[in-house]
C-alpha cells in the first residue's frame, strides 16, 4: 500500500468536514487509519485529527491528497513546494496545481505563505517571492508555476462561517423558511458591516427591475449600503426604461399590464442613452433623473455591465469583451466583505468563480436551483434564499428605514 499521513485541524464534527474527509476515501475505494484524534469540547476550541491514508497505487494517492487538500487536510511534516517553468504563454506544466476560493498557504523556504488574490480555479505563480493565484490565460512563459499539492494546506470557512453567525440558515436551499427572519438577519449584518466601513456589492439581474425592486435597490445605494454593482446589459436598460416610460419588458410597473407600444419601449430607452454616449452623461445633463443607475453615478460607486450574445444595443457602457468584463468585475469585488445575488444565475455563478470563499455570500431567487447550481460550482459557502426578490428588496429596505 502507499501511504501518506494527514493533519485536520478546525470545527471538524459540527461543520462535517471530518465526515467528508472519510466518506471521499471511502468512496474511491482507499482506505485509512485514524492515528489520534483530539476533540475540541467548547465552541472556541477546534478539533485536530491525524490520520494514514492508504491507497493502492501512487496515481490513487496523488489524486486522493488532491481531494483531501481541498478539504483542509495537509501533509504531516511540511514539503517544500515544487516550481517548474510555464513552457508557454497561457502553458502550464501538466502536474500543476489548480486552485480552491478558500484561504491557501504553500511551504517555502521552510515557511507557510499566505496565497495572494485568492481565487477558484488558477494556478499559483511566485511572484517577487510571493506565491499568487494567476489565471491561466495569464501564464507568461518562464514563470514559475507550483506543481502538485503536497506543499498546500487550504483552509475551509464554513465552520467560521456559521460560528459568527452569518449561517443563520446554513447553505441548505428551502423555499420553507421565513423571509422576515432572512430580512432581519441580513438587515442586522449590513448594519455591522456599515459601521465598520466595510464593502457590500451586489450582482442584480433584470428582475430585480421587473419585478419592482429596482427603486429599493436603488435606494441602498444611495443611503449607502450598497457599495459595487455587477449585472448586465439588460439591467441597466430596463431600470432606465422604467424611469423613462415606466414600464420594463413593455409591461407597466403600475397596473401589471402591457403598455400600448411597450415592446419598443426598452430600444427607445437604448436610443436616448446612445444620444448622451453614456449613462452617466445621461445624469450629468439631466436627462436621466431617477432610478438604480442615476443613483449609481450620483454616489460614484463602481459598476460593470457584462455583455452576452443576447443583448439588445448594447448600451454604451456595456462590455462585449468577456475578458475585460471577467476582470472588472473581479477589480470590483476586490476586498469586499459581502455580495449580495439578486435573481441572476450566470452572473452570479461568473461572480462566486472569482469570489474568495471567506468572503459572506448571500444568492436572493425565487428558483432554488440557482443557489444549488451556484454551490455545485465551487461557491459553497453561498446563503440561499428563495424568495421574490422585488419583495424582498422591498422588506430589505424598509427594515433599513430606507425610502424608495
Amino acid at each position: 500500500m502507499k501511504t501518506r499521513t494527514f493533519i485536520s485541524t478546525g470545527h471538524l464534527i459540527d461543520s462535517g468536514i471530518m465526515s467528508e474527509i472519510l466518506n471521499t476515501i471511502m468512496t474511491e475505494g482507499s482506505d485509512y487509519e485514524v492515528v489520534s484524534f483530539d476533540i475540541g469540547k467548547r465552541k472556541s476550541e477546534k478539533s485536530r485529527m491525524e490520520l494514514i491514508l492508504k491507497c493502492r497505487t501512487s496515481r490513487e494517492l496523488e489524486i486522493l491528497s488532491s481531494r483531501l487538500t481541498e478539504l483542509g487536510a495537509y501533509e504531516k511534516g511540511a514539503v517544500e513546494s515544487i516550481f517548474r517553468p510555464a513552457p508557454g504563454n497561457a502553458n502550464v506544466p501538466e502536474e500543476f496545481y489548480s486552485t480552491s476560493n478558500h484561504r491557501t498557504e504553500i511551504f517555502v523556504n521552510g515557511k507557510w505563505h499566505g496565497v495572494k488574490s485568492q481565487r477558484m480555479d488558477a494556478v499559483i505563480v511566485m511572484e517577487s517571492g510571493e506565491p499568487v493565484c494567476v489565471k491561466l490565460r495569464d501564464v507568461k512563459e518562464g514563470d514559475s508555476i507550483l506543481c502538485g499539492s503536497e506543499s498546500v494546506r487550504v483552509f475551509p470557512p464554513v465552520s467560521d462561517i456559521r460560528d459568527s453567525g452569518f449561517g443563520f440558515m446554513s447553505n441548505e436551499v428551502s423555499s420553507e423558511r421565513s423571509d422576515n427572519i432572512a430580512v432581519s438577519k441580513i438587515a442586522e449584518e449590513l448594519v455591522a458591516l456599515k459601521k465598520e466601513g466595510k464593502k457590500v456589492v451586489a450582482v442584480a439581474g433584470p428582475v430585480v427591475i421587473h419585478t419592482g425592486g429596482g427603486s429599493a435597490l436603488a435606494g441602498l445605494v444611495r443611503d449607502g449600503w450598497i457599495h459595487g454593482l455587477l449585472g448586465g446589459n439588460a439591467i441597466a436598460v430596463h431600470d432606465i426604461e422604467s424611469c423613462f416610460y415606466g414600464t420594463s419588458l413593455g409591461v407597466d410597473l403600475e397596473t401589471g399590464k402591457q403598455a400600448v407600444g411597450g415592446h419598443y419601449h426598452h430600444m427607445r430607452a437604448i436610443n436616448r442613452i446612445n444620444h448622451f454616449g453614456s449613462i452617466k452623461n445621461a445624469v450629468k445633463a439631466g436627462a436621466l433623473k431617477r432610478g438604480l443607475m442615476y443613483e449609481i453615478v450620483k454616489a460614484g460607486i463602481p459598476y460593470s455591465l457584462a455583455g452576452s450574445i443576447r443583448d439588445d444595443g448594447p448600451l454604451p457602457e456595456t462590455e462585449m469583451d468577456m475578458i475585460k468584463a471577467q476582470g472588472a468585475y473581479s477589480e470590483i469585488i476586490r476586498n469586499t466583505d459581502m455580495i449580495i445575488m439578486l435573481s441572476t444565475m450566470l452572473h452570479s455563478i461568473g461572480t462566486g468563480n472569482m469570489t474568495p470563499s471567506w468572503v459572506k455570500t448571500v444568492c436572493i431567487d425565487i428558483n432554488p436551483s440557482v443557489v444549488t447550481k451556484l454551490s455545485d460550482r465551487g461557491t459553497s459557502q453561498a446563503v440561499g434564499i428563495v424568495s421574490d426578490v422585488g419583495l424582498f428588496l422591498r422588506a430589505l429596505a424598509s427594515r433599513l428605514k430606507v425610502e424608495y
